[in-house]
């Protein structure tokens, strides 16, 4: 029997690979974000509760935090009391915009999915690492790695 083989191969390491695509390089942008707006909408009695909604709308910086460069806005939704929420946000920068969704946690770093783009960004996905710069919540380091 005949087989046709219609994907593409690639030199990785001296071997050819079938049906694996070259990779993009990747782009990084580094932000921060100072965390000026943020407001929890508590669902229940407690101050921490399952469904609290966190929005926020903030400015965004240059990697110096020096520079204003565009803004974000969005929201999380807690799903993990004391440990997490899940989180969706759009980045507004001059040349376009950069969405993303994932984990928020409270006492360790996260890394979120850049899931989509328009303008400079159409197309975009990636991962986005998420870094605070200090334990009261007040700025945050943002690594968007882009790929298209």
């Amino acid at each position: 029997m005949i087989r046709s083989f219609t994907g593409a191969i690639i030199f990785a390491g001296g071997l050819l690979l079938p049906g694996l695509a070259a990779a993009a390089p990747a782009r990084t942008i580094q932000l921060v974000e100072r965390a000026t707006t943020d407001k929890t909408t508590h669902i229940g009695p407690k101050p921490d509760n399952l469904a609290d909604i966190l929005t926020f709308a903030n400015d965004i910086f240059d990697a110096a935090n020096k520079q204003h460069v565009g803004t974000d806005q969005g929201y999380c939704v807690r799903v993990m009391v004391g440990k997490s929420f899940e989180c969706f946000w759009t980045l507004l920068l001059s040349d376009g915009q950069i969405t993303v969704e994932g984990p928020f946690y409270d006492t360790a770093d996260s890394v979120l999915a850049i899931t989509g783009g328009t303008g400079a960004y159409a197309g975009a996905s990636g991962e986005m690492h998420l870094h605070a710069r200090d334990a009261n919540g007040s700025a945050y380091d943002f690594t968007y790695v882009l790929r298209k």
